[in-house]
């Protein structure tokens, strides 16, 4: 996986620019307020699992699609930040 579009910015591209929907529509049609929709589009804020059930009855897609993208987009900025090469596996010890 490289450098994944977080769900906001692909929503924007794939359904809002081509459409010509502004935030504040698509917002109504989420029942959202359009701060948060903002927020989302911006990539300042994570697709929760309720505003994954709501993007799948506005803009289609399953729940589970917003959420697997959501996540490749969070394992990618974390592999990008977070060093792990100083942990070592733990040795479980079960009597």
């Amino acid at each position: 996986m490289h450098d994944p579009l977080h769900p906001g910015e692909f929503i924007k591209q794939t359904y809002m620019e081509p459409a010509k929907v502004s935030c504040r529509q698509l917002s109504e049609a989420l029942e959202v307020s359009p701060s948060t929709l903002n927020r989302i589009l911006q990539g300042k804020s994570a697709i929760s699992t309720e505003m994954a059930r709501r993007l799948s009855m506005v803009i289609g897609r399953t729940t589970e699609s917003w959420l697997v993208m959501q996540n490749n987009y969070d394992i990618w900025q974390s592999e990008q930040s977070v060093k792990l090469n100083t942990l070592k596996p733990f040795k479980f010890s079960f009597a």
